[in-house]
């Protein structure tokens, strides 16, 4: 049986972080205001950090659950093309990208935006859920280029992430140099259903 004390510490531990991603969903990862925060937990200013650094390890926390869910739309898709090709498989998978980022841009943007120095440790479980993300990516690719050797198809999969990234990015942010929210898809389909068609030198 959990000990009381710890008990009430990780359900206010889980209450700061539902209540930051509220805040992040509403303004983006800088909106956050630790004193905002702990009136509406409840509690003083000080116990945000007896369980959090700072309040870049709370959007961190945050980024996780974000990155969880994620995962799953980018899985479920994954799932939902069984069957299908390995380009048509890369579009859904981007577009399952797009429609997630789409629906929670400041959550989305705030997996990008967290501060780390050169110095900081990369945590564990964002390697982890970039890598299950790269994995599915990996996949269609291998079967597009079965003589690529790993270490070449591994910056082939960072390359297409980054690139629809990019196209998502610029697309949401309506920059100057992107297509119109409505052409988004169609871009990605032009450019990831063209993967595997040149030859590699």
């Amino acid at each position: 049986m959990q000990d009381p004390v710890q008990a009430r510490k990780a359900k206010l531990r889980d209450k700061l972080i539902t209540l930051a991603e509220a805040q992040i969903a509403k303004g983006g990862a800088a909106s956050l205001r630790a004193r905002a925060l702990a009136q509406e937990a409840g509690c003083a200013v000080g116990a945000i950090y007896t369980h959090f650094d700072d309040l870049d390890a709370l959007v961190l926390a945050v980024n996780l659950r974000t990155f969880q869910r994620l995962g799953t739309q980018v899985s479920q898709a994954v799932a939902d093309a069984e069957g299908q090709g390995p380009n048509a498989r890369l579009i859904t998978m981007a577009l399952a990208y797009l429609r997630f980022a789409e629906a929670h841009p400041a959550l989305w943007q705030a997996l990008f935006d967290v501060r780390m120095t050169a110095d900081d440790p990369v945590p564990q479980w964002y390697l982890d859920a970039l890598g299950g993300l790269f994995s599915h990516i990996a996949e269609p690719l291998a079967e597009l280029f079965p003589d690529l050797p790993e270490q070449e198809l591994d910056l082939m999969t960072r390359a297409l992430f980054s690139s629809v990234h990019g196209i998502v990015l610029l697309g949401l942010q309506n920059r100057i140099s992107a297509v119109p929210v409505d052409q988004i898809e169609r871009m990605i389909a032009q450019v990831l259903g063209q993967v595997g068609n040149t030859p590699i030198s």
